[in-house]
C-alpha cells in the first residue's frame, strides 16, 4: 500500500451535521454504558448499503447480514472480495462491527433498516472517527439508474497521482474491467496497491470505492474529449488527490526488486527482536541455520500486509519441509510492547500464521529502516527479504501486488516460488 500516508448522509437532505453527529454519538455512547441482559439493536439479515463520509465526499460500500453457525455475521462487499466480519456486539439499540484485524470498528445505532454513527480506526498515529449511515435493502455501489456509458476503460491506463497538499506525484498503473455500467479494477504503485475496487460508469464519468475495514477509498474521473481521464482521489482525514489516465498497454512501473537494497559493504540481515511471548530471535538461531529464509516486512494495520500473510502463511505450511523458514518482522503504531503483541496476535490468530512472527518496533519508515541498518530504506510495508542458505541476502521486493490485481498477482506468486526453488536447489 502506499504509504502517504455540506454534510452528507444517504436518505437525508439537507440535515445539520453538528446536531446530528453529536445525537448520533450520543446515542451510541450511552448505549454501551449500560447492559442489557437481552441484547438488541440486532441487524436485520440481507443486502445493505453503507455511507462513509470521507473527505466531504459520500463513499459507498456494501455489505451483507446473515446468520453462521447460529451467530450474525457480515460481510463487506469489493467486488469480487468478501470480507468476513464476526466480532459483533450489541448494546441497548447499538451494534458494534469490529473490523477482523484492524484496531478499526463501525459504531451505529439502529432504527429498523437504517443505521446512523460513525466508523472509528485507531491504529494511526493520529486516530480517527467519520460519520457512517447505512440503509438496508440498497443494493446498487453508486446509482439506482446510471446513464448509458458513453465510454468504456476496460483495459490498461497509466496514471499520475498528485497530492494536492504537497503537489508531489507518483505514477500508478490503473487496470479496470468494464461490464455495462459494472466497472471494477484496481491501481498498482511501486510500493503496492490499491486492492479490489468496485464501482460504475455513468455516462462519461466513472466512480471506484473500496472499504475494508481499514481504509475507505474514493475515486471518480471524466473522461475527456482526447481519451484522456481527469479525476479525484478521496481519503480520510481532508485527504485529497487528483490523477489523470492515458491508456498506455505497455507502460511499467519501477522493478519491485531495485528499490529497496543492501547498503555498501552489507551482504546479510542482522536483527534480533522478541516474538510474541518474549523470546529474542535472531536468524543466527538453529531454526535458520542452513535454510533458505524470507523475512517479511509487515504492519497488522496494513491491508497489503493482510494480502501477503494470507499467501505466505498456508505456502510456508506446504513448502517447511523442503528447508525453507519465514519469520514476521512486525512493526505497529504503539511502541508499547504488549500493545503491539496484541496486534500481531490478532493477525496470527485471525490468518492462521504458523511462522514465528516478532515485535519489531514502530511503523514510523525512518525509525524502521534504524533497526534494520543493512537497509539503504523501507519504502513499503511488506516488503519481502530472501535469504540463501549461508545466511545472505539475495533479493529484495518492494510492496505486494495482492490477488485484486489478477494477472500481476500471478506473475508475483510465479516469481516468488521460481526464486525459492532456485534458492532451494543451490548446494
Amino acid at each position: 500500500m502506499q504509504i502517504q500516508w455540506a454534510p452528507y448522509f444517504y436518505g437525508m437532505h439537507k440535515i445539520s451535521f453538528s446536531r446530528y453527529s453529536i445525537f448520533a454519538l450520543l446515542s451510541v455512547s450511552s448505549g454501551f454504558q449500560a447492559c442489557s441482559s437481552t441484547p438488541s439493536g440486532e441487524l436485520s439479515g440481507g443486502s445493505w448499503r453503507g455511507i462513509i463520509e470521507v473527505s466531504g465526499q459520500e463513499m459507498p460500500f456494501n455489505f451483507t447480514v446473515s446468520e453462521q453457525d447460529g451467530k450474525q455475521v457480515v460481510y463487506l462487499i469489493n467486488g469480487e472480495e468478501k470480507i468476513l466480519i464476526n466480532e459483533i456486539s450489541h448494546s441497548q439499540d447499538s451494534v458494534r462491527l469490529q473490523m477482523h484485524i484492524f484496531d478499526a470498528a463501525l459504531i451505529a445505532k439502529v432504527d429498523g433498516d437504517q443505521l446512523s454513527g460513525r466508523w472509528e480506526r485507531k491504529d494511526q498515529a493520529r486516530p480517527y472517527r467519520l460519520p457512517f449511515t447505512a440503509e438496508k435493502g440498497k443494493t446498487a455501489r453508486f446509482s439506482e439508474n446510471p446513464a448509458k456509458p458513453t465510454l468504456d476503460v476496460s483495459g490498461k491506463w497509466e496514471v499520475s497521482f498528485t497530492n494536492t497538499k504537497t503537489g508531489k506525484t507518483y505514477p500508478a498503473i490503473g487496470e479496470f474491467v468494464q461490464k455495462g455500467n459494472a466497472l471494477s479494477g484496481t491501481f498498482l504503485t511501486n510500493t503496492g496497491d490499491y486492492r479490489y475496487l468496485q464501482g460504475e460508469v455513468d455516462g462519461n464519468k466513472l466512480k471506484l470505492s473500496a472499504f475494508n475495514g481499514a481504509h475507505a477509498f474514493l475515486f471518480s474521473a471524466t473522461g475527456q474529449e482526447d481519451g484522456t481521464l481527469a479525476g479525484d482521489f478521496y481519503l480520510p482525514q481532508a485527504e485529497h488527490e487528483t490523477w489523470t489516465a492515458k491508456r498506455n498497454p505497455n507502460f511499467q512501473l519501477a522493478a519491485a526488486e531495485t528499490l529497496t537494497y543492501l547498503k555498501p559493504g552489507y551482504d546479510r540481515l542482522d536483527f534480533s527482536f522478541p516474538d510474541v511471548n518474549g523470546k529474542k530471535v535472531s536468524l543466527t538461531d538453529p531454526q535458520f541455520k542452513g535454510k533458505v529464509v524470507v523475512a517479511q516486512i509487515f504492519g497488522s494495520w496494513c491491508p497489503n500486509c493482510m494480502d501477503e500473510t494470507k499467501f505466505l502463511a498456508p505456502w510456508y505450511e506446504k513448502n517447511k519441509s523442503r528447508g525453507v523458514e519465514v519469520v514476521g518482522l512486525g512493526y505497529e503504531v504503539s511502541p508499547e510492547f504488549d500493545k503491539a503483541k496484541a496486534r500481531i496476535e490478532k493477525m496470527r490468530d485471525r490468518l492462521n500464521v504458523p511462522y514465528p512472527l516478532l515485535v519489531s518496533g514502530t511503523k514510523d519508515k525512518e525509525l524502521v529502516a534504524q533497526s534494520l541498518p543493512a537497509l539503504n530504506h523501507v519504502l513499503s510495508f511488506p516488503t519481502t527479504i530472501f535469504i540463501d542458505k549461508q545466511g545472505k541476502v539475495r533479493k529484495i521486493h518492494t510492496g505486494f501486488s495482492g490477488p485484486g490485481t489478477g494477472k500481476y498477482y500471478d506473475e508475483f506468486v510465479q516469481e516468488f516460488n521460481k526464486t525459492i526453488d532456485e534458492l532451494v536447489a543451490e548446494k
